[in-house]
């Protein structure tokens, strides 16, 4: 049993269905307004509120996270796409990682220990996810499903 292919191939399954279960709820009001704080104050992402509404932006963001989920499940038979894939991946988890020094009051103390909203720091693993797709669909290498 090769645990290496099968954690790879897991890893990128849950990203898909993270991507795809996230970029769905970005359609709805509740979570435009719940992303607007971090969004609003990140360096990368605040510049979409100047093009377009609350909703408009919450919406964005969800296209750009099912398109890349899209792309992962193609490359598990397209290395190219793969590797677009995965740098389609690290930017989402690098973004919402930023969140972490440009959100305000973001940490917090906890019985003496910093704790910070856990959306946030989950996407240490998918950016870790992201990465494995670049550097096994880059050029030269066969597609994920048939990797010995």
């Amino acid at each position: 049993m090769n645990f290496k292919n099968i954690g790879y191939n897991l890893g990128v399954i849950a990203t898909i269905t993270v991507l795809f279960w996230i970029g769905a709820l970005k359609f709805t009001p509740s979570e435009a307004l719940a992303i607007k704080f971090y969004v609003s104050n990140s360096f990368l992402m605040s510049w979409l509120y100047r093009l377009t509404s609350d909703q408009g932006v919450s919406n964005i963001i969800g296209i750009y996270e099912i398109i890349t989920g899209i792309l992962l499940i193609i490359s598990f038979w397209n290395s190219r796409i793969g590797l677009v894939a995965g740098y389609l991946s690290a930017v989402i988890f690098l973004c919402t990682l930023s969140f972490l020094i440009t959100t305000p009051g973001i940490w917090k103390l906890s019985d003496g220990l910093p704790v910070t909203d856990f959306f946030v720091i989950k996407d240490l693993a998918f950016l870790a996810i992201a990465l494995q797709v670049i550097g096994k669909n880059k050029p030269g290498e066969p597609p994920a499903l048939l990797t010995p």
